[in-house]
């Protein structure tokens, strides 16, 4: 069997490691110099399906609930730490509505708060702990998956590379370029995201931490050296890169809820860039010929691509369909 991939977000990457795992011939292709240079790059990297009912369907919970196996097992770049959700005693409906939405959590005060995060002790007096999640380094997570895939000999990644040079047959296309397949994918739209990153050496961290708040919730994420990504907005528009002066503004005041300290912070970096998403944000598997297109991961993209990668392995290597994403082939 050989297979052609484009794009090496990380749905292009858990796709070509799951059909290479398989034994297929893989061929990546990638016009970036590296993995994941789009919406991958700018991801949190919270593996939280059971928090993510709150706003989501039931679909990207069950879905999601495999990433944690992927992530944690199969390339274990995750820490299953859980997550922490807070508010502050104004915004204890939000947390009210937010269990009543979600499941697997604990509901937990102040002294327990302070045990599992020192740094917060005194700060919030509820909140609900979600212990199976985990989280990771979108980077790390991409750079780590690429060198399983470089060490494979039955891949070949070409960075740099245009698909429409590509050379020879392939038994199977699988398009994962995200927003860029637009054109092709009538409904697909794009919802931009923005993000940034802040260095504070006086703050210690060891899960995501969700504060609820009817207008701006914000998480945050920890990463190494002191680092945490906050993130992050979602606004119905296309522009791709711009990253706004209210934006900014808005999750630096939300960090600054979470923990003063987040008023000193450094900020070490911004970034913007479109998530793809059908009119329900599920994703969806199209079978057009001999092409697969994989889209429509929304906001969702390390929680659903595993369980995609896994479905879209299915129908290539055994035919087997899955309804939950699947729509029939369709002529092109």
């Amino acid at each position: 069997m050989r297979v052609r991939i484009i794009g090496a977000g990380v749905a292009g990457l858990t796709a070509a490691y799951e059909l290479a795992s398989r034994g297929a011939e893989v061929e990546l292709i990638e016009r970036e110099d590296g993995p994941g240079r789009g919406c991958s790059w700018y991801a949190g990297g919270m593996v939280a399906p059971w928090c993510e009912l709150e706003s989501a369907e039931p679909l990207v919970c069950r879905l999601g609930v495999e990433a944690l196996d992927f992530w944690t097992r199969r390339i274990p770049v995750a820490q299953t730490r859980g997550s922490l959700v807070v508010a502050t005693p104004r915004d204890f409906a939000e947390l009210r509505l937010f269990a009543r939405r979600t499941i697997e959590f604990e509901e937990i005060g102040g002294n327990r708060i302070a045990e599992l995060e020192p740094d917060l002790a005194g700060r919030f007096s509820r909140a609900l702990y979600f212990p199976k999640e985990a989280h990771l380094d979108p980077r790390a997570a991409l750079e780590t998956t690429t060198r399983r895939l470089a060490a494979m000999p039955n891949v070949r990644l070409r960075f740099g590379t245009d698909a429409t040079t590509a050379e020879g047959d392939s038994d199977w296309t699988i398009d994962c370029t995200g927003y860029s397949a637009k054109s092709k994918l009538p409904g697909l739209r794009g919802v931009k995201g923005e993000m940034m990153v802040l260095a504070a050496p006086d703050l210690n961290f060891s899960r995501p931490i969700r504060l609820l708040h009817p207008r701006h919730p914000v998480y945050v994420v920890p990463r190494e050296e002191n680092r945490f990504m906050i993130g992050a907005t979602q606004i119905e528009n296309e522009e791709r890169a711009r990253v706004t002066a209210r934006s900014l503004v808005e999750l630096i005041n939300s960090a600054y809820a979470v923990h003063p300290a987040f008023a000193e912070a450094e900020i070490a970096e911004t970034g913007s860039d479109l998530r793809s998403a059908f009119h329900d944000n599920l994703p969806r598997i199209l079978v057009r010929d001999r092409t697969i297109f994989v889209n429509g991961l929304f906001r969702h993209g390390f929680l659903l691509a595993p369980s995609l990668a896994r479905q879209t392995a299915d129908y290539v290597c055994s035919g087997v369909a899955a309804p939950e994403t699947m729509r029939a082939p369709q002529k092109a």
